[in-house]
């Protein structure tokens, strides 16, 4: 059995229409999900969740808020085992970059509306941190626009 801890996030920007969120494809561009990678020994989640998101996206954000830690099992089968994994969320917003497949796991990086990546994303756990981050922006919102 082996434990991985990753890190990544909902990076966000805001439109006129109202917020587009990164996705990544892999997998041939079967595969929709939200950017993520391993957190190196000795690094933070938050700074491997930063890191991970330029690597695989081509954007820099800064981080608005932990959004949720989910774990899940799967196999590896180039080694033959079982895996947990457990990725630590965030809500990370656009900064700077352009959105480009900035690394060779990634096969595309794209921009989405809210909605059309709720329809895109393959897996329900990303479903779920997507869905949680919809309602933080909302709360994200009514704080910014009162100051």
């Amino acid at each position: 059995m082996k434990y991985l801890n990753s890190a990544g996030g909902v990076t966000f920007r805001k439109t006129v229409a109202g917020f587009d969120v990164a996705l990544i494809a892999t997998k041939k561009k079967t595969i929709w999900t939200l950017p993520k990678g391993i957190i190196d020994k000795g690094e933070q989640p938050e700074a491997a969740a930063i890191r991970e998101i330029r690597e695989e996206t081509g954007l820099t954000g800064k981080i608005v808020s932990p959004i949720d830690t989910k774990s899940y099992w799967f196999y590896l089968n180039k080694e033959n085992i079982k895996c947990r994994k457990t990725v630590a969320y965030f809500l990370v917003e656009y900064v700077s970059g352009a959105i480009d497949n900035a690394c060779p796991e990634v096969d595309e990086a794209q921009w989405f509306s809210m909605d059309d990546a709720r329809g895109k994303l393959s897996y329900k756990i990303d479903r779920e941190i997507l869905h949680k981050a919809a309602e933080l922006l909302e709360h994200y919102v009514q704080n910014t626009s009162a100051e």
